[in-house]
């Protein structure tokens, strides 16, 4: 009797020493199985909090910070950007300026072998500027440009190929959801490992560090899939042919087309990106102008022409409003409340409050337009949506990360790592080879909330790059979403495909562009300064 007593202890022991790495096994067999990501994570933590306590190798202390966890993460003002940039590609998507978009570019491109191919990957990367939002762009551009493609006589698997990577181009092209996680997650680690070293005044990583350091990698992102898709046309003229001369249309009247489409995205996306990289903004004060910088967009193209009050005249008084408060803000001192205030720059706040007044105009304006044409309501709606599903992920990864630390498996990821052979390269292809076989079965955001805050912080501590790694990371996540058998800009581009494109063609279509994407993660490992270059040039 007091053998079998020993035996169970012994196993017990054993048990209780392997329930970190049990945890995550867990966990990616309940994702795989099809259960909700948020009660996925939320459900293992727990269940396995109760075991540990069990056998007494779980400390309920662990527990104690999960309250002020969440209440982080609710008021952290980095991620209020999340809601803002997702209702900015809701409202583009909705409002069919995308479409327009599509459409411009295909008319232009379609003169060449594999325009149309180009012209997706264009629009691919416009979209990714102004929106940063993977299935919205994946389902548009399947919905408008693969009926097209495969009228024109293009091959079903390239067609399927160059849709389905131009929208993964929203994951690393900022603004982007992805490099707004990693970059409050990076951010944690990097100042969680300058502590453990002993620096007691860390330095940080900012969320537009990591989009500057994001921007050099996706253009050269762009330019391989141009580079492939110009090799495919060049190569094998009847997989991407060029549209008939008779077809094509005037030339003048498609230069004008896109003359009016193409300005109106890539006013914001400067208004975005550059506010951001130049320093005028953070990146959420330029999520909410780009939300409503979209807002305007969508609301002067709905609007009739004749309507004077709530029409095309408010819109563009407001977005006039708007540019003159930016122009203000930039060359004047605005700020209220001191002694003296020269007679230049009381004007310039006086006219600021006028510019101020006249905002509002355009925006109900365009709310108005939204509402008649009925996609008000459904922008809310994927918004919150969206906005949700990312929060009740954070708070769920919250939960199962401390109880993962509480059951040992910060030591077990920083023995794991320094004991892969090589010393840092060698752990950091260990990290890249983990992320990217997980990207077969998880999605980005768990990728990013769970295991990047496990592997960063021992990284971190080798003395990488913060902003690097965190690039690295998200080319890499990007690939996540074509790798079989859950790439889910596969699955986006399965739903809106048309019968006759098999499921196999798809997934043919994407392994060019998932060894591009390995590539250019071989290429920034080899010459990181791609990554690093314009954020030490812009905030150093």
């Amino acid at each position: 009797m007091d053998f079998a007593i020993g035996d169970i202890a012994i196993c017990g022991c054993w048990f209780a020493g392997w329930l970190d790495i049990a945890m995550v096994v867990v966990l990616c067999a309940l994702l795989m199985a099809g259960y909700p990501v948020a009660f996925s994570l939320a459900g293992t933590a727990l269940i396995f909090a109760v075991i540990g306590l069990t056998f007494g190798v779980f400390d309920i202390s662990f527990l104690r910070p999960f309250p002020q966890r969440v209440f982080g993460a609710v008021v952290n003002t980095t991620l209020i950007a999340v809601p803002m940039f997702i209702l900015m590609g809701v409202i583009l998507e909705k409002s069919k300026i995308a479409e327009e978009l599509l459409e411009s570019m295909a008319k232009l491109f379609g003169s060449l072998r594999g325009g149309l191919g180009l012209s997706v990957t264009v629009v691919g990367a416009l979209l990714a500027a102004s929106t940063g939002i993977v299935g919205a762009t994946v389902v548009t551009m399947g919905l408008l440009s693969l009926p097209t493609m495969l009228r024109r006589g293009y091959d079903p698997a390239f067609s399927s190929g160059s849709i389905a990577a131009a929208g993964t181009l929203g994951q690393i092209i900022p603004p982007s959801i992805v490099l707004i996680l990693l970059g409050d997650v990076i951010s944690n680690a990097y100042q969680k490992a300058q502590l453990e070293q002993g620096v007691f005044a860390p330095e940080t990583v900012s969320v537009g560090d990591l989009f500057a350091g994001a921007l050099i990698p996706g253009l050269m992102l762009v330019g391989m899939y141009l580079l492939w898709q110009v090799f495919v046309a060049v190569t094998q003229p009847n997989k991407a042919p060029a549209i008939p001369a008779a077809e094509r249309g005037n030339i003048k009247e498609v230069w004008t087309d896109a003359l009016k489409v193409l300005p109106p995205p890539l006013l914001l996306i400067v208004a975005v990106l550059g506010s951001i990289l130049a320093g005028a903004a953070t990146p959420t004060e330029a999520a909410s102008v780009g939300a409503i910088g979209a807002l305007l967009i969508a609301g002067a193209r709905l609007a009739p022409k004749g309507s004077l009050l709530a029409g095309r005249p408010a819109i563009i008084a407001s977005a006039g409003a708007i540019m003159g408060l930016v122009l203000l803000t930039g060359f004047l001192d605005l700020r209220l409340g001191r002694e003296n205030i020269p007679a230049i720059q009381s004007i310039g706040i006086a006219l600021a409050f006028i510019l101020f007044a006249i905002t509002p105009w355009g925006i109900v304006a365009s709310l108005i337009q939204l509402r008649r044409e009925k996609t008000l309501a459904p922008i809310m709606d994927q918004t919150a949506r969206v906005t949700t599903m990312v929060f009740t992920i954070l708070i769920g990864a919250a939960l199962f990360s401390l109880v993962f630390r509480g059951l040992g498996g910060d030591e077990t990821v920083h023995a794991a790592l320094e004991a892969t052979p090589g010393g840092v390269i060698g752990a950091v292809i260990t990290v890249m080879i983990v992320m990217f076989i997980l990207g077969f079965f998880l999605d980005f955001i768990e990728i990013t909330l769970v295991v990047v805050p496990l592997v960063g912080p021992p990284l971190l501590a080798m003395g990488l790059d913060p902003i690097w790694l965190g690039v690295m990371m998200a080319i890499n996540l990007q690939t996540s979403f074509l790798t079989p058998p859950f790439g889910f800009a596969l699955f986006y581009l399965r739903g809106v495909a048309p019968p006759e494109v098999k499921t196999s063609q798809i997934y043919r279509g994407a392994i060019p562009y998932i060894f591009i994407q390995l590539l250019a993660l071989a290429v920034l490992a080899m010459y990181p300064g791609l990554a690093t270059w314009l954020p030490g040039l812009l905030y150093q």
